[in-house]
Parts: C-alpha cells; structure tokens; sequence
C-alpha cells in the first residue's frame, strides 16, 4: 500500500444530514476532493479539489470513474492520506468507489452516510425488501437492467441521454415515478409515463426513477453481446484495428458461411451449425455499428430501430388500419429514397447469379415480366440457338459468344424465378452434389488402382439411386 484514501458520503442533499463521523473526517484530513461541486452539500469538504473538469473533457462516463481513481491513487502516493467525499452513500451507486476498492494500489477507509435511498422508499411508501426492488445505475441501465424486470429503482438519472437510452432499452414501458432532489425545498415527486420519460421534464444529479414492473426483462444475450464488442475493440489488437473496409471480406466469408448451413438443412438436422453461423454474421454487424458508434453516427440501437421503423412503414397492411392493401413495395422505396427507376439500390456487387434476378424482379414489380415459366421457356431455346450460331461463325475470343452465353444465362435465371427457385441456390447445391460424386469418385478410383472415367462415374451414381 502507499497511501490511504477515506471515503466519506455527503448523504442525499440536506447538509443537515450529513453524519457526525463523516464531519470529523473533514476536519481531520487536511488534503480533499469531492468528485463534484454539483451537490448542495460540497461546500462543506472546502477547500478541496473536484473532478467537475473529468465530466467535461471525457468521451464517456467510465472515462470519469477511471480518471478519478488515478488522480485519487497518485494523491493518495503523494500525501499519504486524503479525503474523498462522494454524494449520497459511498456504498450506493458509487462505482468509482467499487474501483478504488478492488485497486489493490491503496487502502481505502469508507465512512457510510444516508442516501437517497432512505428517502426513496419513504416517498415511495414501499419496503424494498418486500418488493424485491434492484438498484440500478442509470448510465448502465442496459446493462445492470437486463434480464430483469423489475422493480427497479434507477439512480443517476442526471441527462435526458440516459432516459433515452432507458426507453430504447426498453420500447415499451409502464408509467414511472421520478424523483428528484429528495429532502431539499424543492422536491418533486412525480408520475411520468415511459413514452415522455425523455421529454417532460428536466433531469438534474438529484435525479431518479422508480420503475414499477416491466411487461418483457430488458434483452439480456443482446445486451451482454454488444458489451462484448465494446470492450474486444477496446481491448483486442485485432479487432482495434479493424475498419469498415478491412471488415467487408469477413462479411462476405461469413454470409456464405450462413448459406452453407442452410444447404446443409435436413429433417432436425444443421440447426446447431445455422445457429452459430448466424452468430458470427452478427458479430460482424454488432461489429460496423460499433465502429460507427466510436464515430458518433449509430450504434446498433439505431440499426434495429431504423429497422422495425421502416418494416412498420412498408406494412400497413398489418401495423395500419383494417382493410389496407398490400403496398407495391418497389413504389414505395421509390418514393421513400427519391429514386428515379426501380432498379437504383440493386448492389452491383451482388454475385451474378443473385444479381440476374434481383434485376429481373425489379422490372417485375412493375409489370414487365412473363406472366407464367410456360411463357418464358421458348426464350431459353432462342437465346440456345443464338449461342450455337455464334460458336460457329466465331473464334471462342469472339465478344459475340461471351454475350450470347451471358443471355442464356439470364434467360435460365427468369425461369428459376418464375418456378420460385433461387438460382444461387440451385447452382450451388449442385456444384456441391458434382463435387460430392467426384471425391466419391476419386476414393474409388484410388482403391482400384485406377484411372477416374466416366464408367466409375456412372458407379457413384448408381450406388446413389441415381
């Protein structure tokens, strides 16, 4: 140990009461911080030194926590002894006082005091105990909160931010109590509901919300999930130093990955492979929202509830009013994105396959289509004959035949789409059925001391039922 920090609380507001005890410490101890002068009874730690400056210049709550307690450590090294005067309780919510605790540089004294807790109950006419009520701390209220359903009391409430993120952590929610500055001459006890938690009134760092019962616990995985990203970014060399683009490749190998799981459906089988395949495509989307979080564009709260907007909006058929028709979607995104045709948004980027029939569903959204797969076969045999004729009157270089090719190809995509299939799909599991029969063949091959043909093909198939 080098040195000894006291921790004494100020109580929730009314100097009157703060405790003898915590009065002696003050007295005492000649070297003070207070971790703000935003209490009504800091004034009796002066003279000391805040930390009001940390709140400023720091990109995030836990910034401040870790900043105080290296201040505090090095004055502590420094002095030998100093005091630290919190609001409330130094039990109650007081998180830097958890890390100077667990620090294991120091040796930490703490002097317990009231909190607002004491008054908390008495306004709310509850015994915590009996009610089984969860404190909470607001700036972490995704996280403390999830699983849970309450009650919860919700300290720290200090910003509109932080009732803001409660309401995107919880869409839905009950009325609330807050409370604020409890035991001053102008306390307010009031009810909100959870729509307008955000927006009917002002919070302050007296600030609190008791909140009854919630209908649905806030996300637990979820929300532990994104907390992970967070701190593997902080922490991980390897995801620090990934951007958007150095991501793109992962995303790609990730989706196909996803793809191939569902190939591998069958009966009640492939749903463990689906299952974690589809979980390493959401690493990589928790991933770009959290690199836009650090950016201050979006973070996944914005992804999902941009989402469930615009899914809301392209469904009045379901979310509207009785009897709405179904919307022409293409239309509608037209309209929304003040697009000029329908196939502006299609990624060029898209494998050919999948691209040839976005394409050709765009144009039939709009009524430029066949009208059945009987009506669309005679185009394969046109493009088949074009194909033929350009191969005999032209060297394999000839342009010609690269385009007749490509046309019998985009033809053969028209009629997958007409009978409901995916081409990709169709492709693929059969690139993987040839390739199944080919290793099939090679294994028989090598045990026969053979050469691969067409009889030992033929073999495989047959063994298949084929």
């Amino acid at each position: 140990m080098t040195g000894r920090v006291v921790v004494v609380g100020l109580g929730p507001g009314d100097p009157r009461a703060v405790s003898v005890a915590v009065v002696d410490a003050i007295a005492r101890i000649v070297v003070r911080f207070v971790r703000t002068t935003r209490h009504p009874s800091a004034h009796l730690v002066e003279p000391a030194a805040s930390f009001d400056d940390l709140y400023e210049c720091s990109a995030t709550i836990d910034e401040v926590y870790a900043g105080v307690v290296e201040r505090l450590v090095a004055a502590a090294a420094a002095e030998g002894e100093v005091l630290y005067a919190v609001p409330g309780s130094p039990f109650v919510a007081e998180r830097t006082v958890e890390m100077l605790r667990g620090d294991g540089r120091v040796e930490i004294d703490v002097i317990p005091s009231i909190s607002f807790l004491d008054l908390a109950w008495g306004r709310l006419g509850i015994d915590p105990l009996d009610r089984g009520v969860q404190l909470v701390d607001g700036h972490r209220f995704a996280v403390e909160a999830a699983g849970r359903s309450g009650p919860l009391l919700v300290g720290q409430c200090d910003t509109r931010r932080v009732l803001s993120e409660m309401k995107l952590a919880v869409p839905e929610g009950p009325r609330v109590t807050v409370l604020q500055r409890l035991g001053l001459a102008d306390e307010a006890v009031f009810e909100v509901a959870w729509d307008d938690l955000d927006r009917s009134f002002y919070p302050d760092h007296l600030t609190s919300v008791f909140v009854p019962v919630l209908e649905a616990p806030v996300a637990a995985e979820l929300t532990r999930f994104v907390e992970l990203v967070r701190t593997l970014r902080a922490e991980c060399p390897w995801d620090s130093r990934q951007t958007h683009h150095s991501l793109t490749r992962h995303l790609l190998e990730e989706t196909y990955e996803v793809l191939d799981a569902i190939a591998g459906l069958e009966g009640d089988d492939g749903f463990e492979a689906l299952e974690e395949e589809l979980g390493d495509l959401l690493f990589q989307v928790a991933l770009h929202a959290q690199l836009a979080a650090e950016a201050g564009q979006f973070d996944l709260s914005d992804v999902a509830r941009g989402i469930h907007d615009k899914l809301v909006a392209r469904h009045p058929h379901v979310f509207g009013p009785p009897g709405q028709a179904v919307p022409n979607w293409e239309e509608q995104k037209k309209e929304e994105k003040g697009r000029s045709s329908v196939m502006d948004g299609v990624p060029a980027s898209l494998p050919a396959l999948l691209y040839a029939a976005k394409v050709q569903s765009k144009a039939a959204s709009v009524g430029f289509d066949w009208n059945n797969a009987t009506e669309a076969w005679p185009k394969i045999d046109e493009e088949l004959g074009e194909l033929r004729d350009a191969v005999a009157s032209g060297p394999p270089s000839d342009r010609r035949i690269d385009d007749e090719l490509g046309d019998v190809l985009f033809s053969v995509v028209n009629i997958a789409r007409h009978l409901g299939l995916d081409p990709e799909s169709s492709l693929r599991s059969a690139t993987l059925k040839f390739r199944g029969r080919f290793v099939a063949m090679e294994e028989l091959a090598a045990a026969r001391g053979v050469a691969v043909d067409d009889s030992l093909w033929t073999e495989v198939k047959r063994g298949e039922g084929v």
